[in-house]
């Protein structure tokens, strides 16, 4: 439901926290900007009360999850952002990627009850890790037996018992390639999705299925998830199909379609360096796309949009009404 900025009287769609404020008398005041908001309440109300979270989902594997998590976390975290990172599939790529291995996992904090703060590891400035491992598997069964209208919603409860939303700028989600419990409690605690997509056929069939995955989240759980951007991840502007795929998905998604994620070795050797992108290969394209993708994040919170060029043009369509078809 659109609102006017109680500051310049614009109407927009509310989507973040910053964007709203009650009163001492519980009256609600509602700002397009960060701008809005300061000019209003004064300099010291441009800071969010909690965390933007975020899951990276895709149901399709190989799309580019974890290093879209790794790397928006990292590059977020040298930008002054305080980001906790956590990995909710059982293959804890996250931590492999960072080279760490945390004592308590994802599963103690799920499954025992425990504290997630002193559960979550530093290894950057700024940047927290909760890790998973194999033990995760075991901790989908432990959900399966509680009371179904629980059994989505534990780590949500976990997490802001202990106001983990209140310590960070960012919750970032790095989710499995599945449907799952997991899934569902990452969903029911995040405010928005962020999408990968490899430029293929299959993988926009994935897409369907998330936001088919979102509408059921809403409608069983009550509980809205914003997709706030699609990201096309492999991208070679050399193949026809990457090309027709990427004009599928910016005609389809508009503008929260972002600029892609080109083929890139250098992302594919970081994790082996136990490194981010930034830190293996920071003169790299693929560091230089995903600086573009955590300047639009960092932007969104700071209610200053930013544009994402992009200037490829596609190849005349061959295959195009079939790849609209999968969405």
């Amino acid at each position: 439901m659109n609102k006017h900025c109680s500051s310049c009287g614009t109407e927009f769609a509310p989507a973040y926290v910053y964007q709203l404020a009650v009163t001492p008398d519980r009256g609600r005041l509602y700002f397009c900007t960060m701008e809005c908001r300061r000019a209003s309440l004064g300099d010291e109300s441009f800071r969010a009360t909690r965390a933007r979270r975020i899951a990276i989902l895709n149901h399709k594997g190989g799309t580019g999850k974890t290093t879209t998590a790794v790397n928006l976390a990292a590059g977020a975290a040298e930008r002054g952002q305080r980001v906790l990172l956590i990995d909710t599939d059982a293959q804890g790529n996250v931590g492999v990627c960072l080279g760490i291995h945390g004592e308590q996992s994802l599963y103690h904090i799920l499954v025992n009850g425990i504290d997630p703060i002193p559960a979550a590891v530093p290894v950057r400035k700024s940047l927290d890790v909760i890790t998973s491992d194999a033990s995760l598997a075991a901790a989908e069964i432990w959900l399966a037996r509680q009371e179904p209208d629980v059994r989505s919603r534990v780590l949500t409860r976990r997490l802001n018992l202990m106001q983990v939303s209140r310590r960070y700028d960012f919750v970032i989600l790095d989710c499995g390639p599945s449907l799952n419990l997991l899934n569902q409690n990452a969903l029911s605690y995040a405010d928005e999705v962020i999408i990968p997509v490899t430029c293929d056929y299959l993988t926009l069939v994935g897409v369907k299925q998330v936001l088919r995955t979102i509408r059921e989240v809403e409608r069983h759980l009550h509980h809205t998830v914003r997709i706030s951007a699609v990201l096309p991840t492999f991208y070679n502007a050399r193949t026809r199909l990457a090309c027709e795929v990427l004009d599928t998905l910016r005609g389809h998604f508009k503008d929260k379609c972002l600029a892609p994620i080109r083929t890139n070795t250098r992302l594919a050797e970081a994790p082996s360096h136990r490194k981010t992108i930034f830190e293996h290969a920071p003169t790299s394209i693929g560091a230089e796309d995903y600086a573009r993708v955590v300047e639009w994040l960092v932007a969104r919170s700071t209610g200053v949009e930013t544009a994402v060029p992009f200037s490829a043009e596609p190849d005349e369509p061959t295959a195009r009404h079939a790849i609209a078809a999968a969405l």
